[in-house]
C-alpha cells in the first residue's frame, strides 16, 4: 500500500482527488505543519461489501470473567439484593 503525505490546506483544496486515491488503495497521512497526526485508510470490505468482523481482535485485553454475570451490576440493574439473586 502507497503512502501519501498531505497538509490540512491541502486536504480540503483537494478532498475528492484524496478520497479516489484512498478508494484505489493508497494511504493518506494527514499533516498539520508538517508533522502527521491521522491517516486515511481504505476500508478492508468482505466480497459482499460489508466490513469484517473482528477487525480490532487482540487489541484489547479481556478478562477472563468478561461474560460471567456481575452480581451488583444485575442488582443495579434488576433493582434486587445480590444476595436475591443466587436463590
Amino acid at each position: 500500500m502507497t503512502m501519501k503525505m498531505v497538509n490540512i490546506a491541502e486536504a480540503k483544496a483537494k478532498f475528492s482527488e484524496i478520497s479516489r486515491r484512498v478508494q484505489n488503495g493508497e494511504r493518506i497521512v494527514l499533516c498539520k505543519n508538517n508533522k502527521p497526526f491521522a491517516q486515511i485508510t481504505p476500508l478492508k470490505l468482505t466480497p459482499e461489501g460489508k466490513r469484517p468482523v473482528g477487525l480490532a481482535r487482540g487489541m484489547m485485553p479481556l478478562p477472563k470473567d468478561f461474560n460471567e454475570p456481575d452480581p451488583q451490576l444485575e442488582a443495579d440493574f434488576y433493582g434486587n439484593n445480590p444476595s436475591e439473586l443466587s436463590a
